[in-house]
């Protein structure tokens, strides 16, 4: 019995130790204040980016897919003529057309995609395209490197919007200097993108060019992070 207390007595002082030295690796903190900063912007659009369809209905679905084929073809044939306008073929699709149950035909749709920073070679592009194709969106998207260039200069205003709060919590808690011990630098946006009036309607017009505005970005870089204010 006494060997059974003596070793659990044991025990409990190598428990106390190792709880002991988990306190020296994990020394207690104090004047630590969290802190957050902002800054947002506006980038102006320079990709538009335009998908434009073939879509035929009839009894024979070969006989669709051969024809949106040579009408996609002479498209993209078209397209590549304008070396500032890239193109890539985009869904193709066959689905039966049902009839009181029953398959009564066929639609064959294929799609194209376009994109460019020159958006008056495109617009008068798309009017022409218009008199084969749907025009079925355009899209207006920010290149990364003009992005990125956004973003940098929005970080340096951020920082600087954070050292601010933090020069100024440490002067009126009666401190002198700070330290950074933790931060986060977080970017996004929500991209603007007004629609071209009337693109729809223009289907049947003869190679009229499409009215486009690009729009913008609007990105937003936000700073987080944790100060330890410093004994004098």
């Amino acid at each position: 019995m006494n060997a059974r207390i003596r070793m659990s007595g044991f025990l409990l002082a190598v428990a106390a130790l190792s709880a002991v030295q988990a306190g020296e690796q994990t020394p207690l903190t104090y004047d630590r204040i969290d802190l957050a900063s902002e800054a947002r912007g506006d980038v102006e659009n320079d990709i538009l980016v335009a998908v434009l369809s073939s879509e035929m209905d009839g009894p024979k679905a070969a006989a669709l897919a051969a024809e949106v084929n040579k009408t996609i073809a002479k498209a993209v044939e078209r397209i590549k003529q304008q070396s500032e306008i890239k193109v890539q073929t985009a869904g193709y699709q066959t689905s039966p057309i049902y009839q009181k149950e029953r398959i009564g035909g066929w639609r064959v749709k294929q799609s194209i995609r376009l994109e460019s920073t020159d958006a008056a070679k495109l617009g008068g592009l798309l009017g022409e395209l218009q008199q084969q194709l749907h025009l079925e969106s355009i899209d207006y998207e920010t290149s990364p490197q003009r992005r990125k260039e956004a973003e940098n200069g929005l970080i340096k205003e951020a920082l600087g919007a954070f050292r601010q709060r933090a020069e100024l919590l440490t002067r009126e808690l009666g401190r002198s200097r700070y330290r950074i011990v933790a931060l986060r630098v977080d970017t996004g946006g929500v991209p603007v993108r007004p629609m071209a009036p009337g693109i729809r309607a223009m289907a049947a017009e003869a190679a009229a060019p499409v009215p486009i505005e690009a729009g913008t970005q609007r990105i937003e870089v936000n700073v987080s992070g944790t100060i330890e204010l410093q004994a004098d």
